[in-house]
């Protein structure tokens, strides 16, 4: 049979941001450094691809700092953790690498500066997340309010309405947390936002990119795992952005073919987490039942480069 023609719309850039590859690096030239195993607490990204790689080079996958032996070196994942974590690392002299993505450290600083400086934080993002859990360990109990909604915002009670400062998660949905900032500057004429949007370069740029192709596609993929923060808001703002379709998989086997069935233009795209190999996969499976043109829709370069932290670069 002939098969029909699709033309695929793929989303630049899409994939590994700086702070991704810097953390996978991390785990691997740890293991190079040190042998195997290689401890790291809580997945690494978000990523199951990415992640049971990892795991067959001889990193083992933890949740807390107990499941790990004080012998063997353990990484923090790259969604950064509360201070409490590295204290208890030292108490028990244990060797440990930060893999906190830069970008979450800078929200880090923020947050503690305003501390400093007597304001009480508000925080947008999401309970539970791992990202948001150790920003607000930043901090003493009671010093961050979560709120997730716009909702949130009128049932918050701070100490002192004129001592406030806002950050939020790096993944957020850009649109979303604009609507929510907003209200707390209704509500919260005094208080103090980020000098520099708390949102990633990353976050932001994927985000243009499906907002872009949008017009084009009648349905969106985004690559990604169901617990990434930025794949959700990916496919989030397809969806706001007018796509009939959106559909988050982890990989080509999650594909729903027959909600695409009809379709003659879909656009690719995927979250920091995900890596191009992923990308790939879709595309021949795609290519196995249409006879496929990719178009590729770029609004941003990206160049940005992180470095590796010291212990890493020093010879053993």
């Amino acid at each position: 049979m002939e098969q029909p023609p699709l033309t695929l719309y793929l989303a630049a850039p899409r994939g590994f941001c700086a702070g991704v590859d810097r953390a996978i690096k991390i785990v691997e030239m740890a293991l190079e450094k040190w042998g195997a195993p290689v401890y790291v607490r809580h997945e690494i990204v978000h990523n199951k691809y990415v992640v049971d790689g990892l795991r067959e080079k001889g990193a083992v996958f933890v949740e807390e700092l107990d499941d790990c032996p004080t012998d063997r070196p353990v990484i923090f994942s790259a969604h950064g953790v509360p201070k409490a974590v590295p204290a208890e690392a030292e108490r028990r002299r244990m060797l440990y690498v930060d893999a906190t993505c830069p970008l979450v450290s800078k929200v880090h600083i923020e947050a503690e500066r305003h501390h400093a400086n007597g304001l009480q934080m508000v925080m947008i993002g999401h309970a539970g997340h791992p990202e948001t859990v150790g920003t607000m360990g930043q901090l003493p109990a009671g010093e961050v309010i979560l709120v997730e909604t716009v909702e949130d915002v009128a049932e918050i009670a701070p100490r002192d309405p004129e001592k406030l400062a806002f950050i939020t998660q790096t993944t957020l949905s850009v649109d979303d947390t604009a609507e929510i900032v907003a209200a707390l500057q209704a509500r919260f004429p005094a208080i103090v936002g980020p000098h520099k949007e708390d949102i990633c370069y990353a976050t932001t740029n994927r985000q243009a990119a499906v907002k872009a192709m949008a017009g084009k596609i009648d349905a969106l993929l985004v690559i990604g795992a169901p617990n990434s923060s930025n794949s959700k808001r990916l496919v989030e703002v397809g969806q706001g952005a007018g796509c009939p379709y959106a559909q988050l998989v982890g990989r080509a086997a999650d594909i729903d073919w027959r909600a695409l069935d009809g379709v003659q233009s879909v656009g690719l795209t995927a979250g920091a987490s995900a890596p191009e190999v992923l990308v790939d996969e879709v595309i021949d499976a795609f290519r196995a039942r249409y006879a496929v043109t990719v178009e590729t829709v770029e609004t941003a370069v990206e160049n940005v480069e992180f470095k590796v932290p010291r212990v890493l670069r020093v010879p053993a």
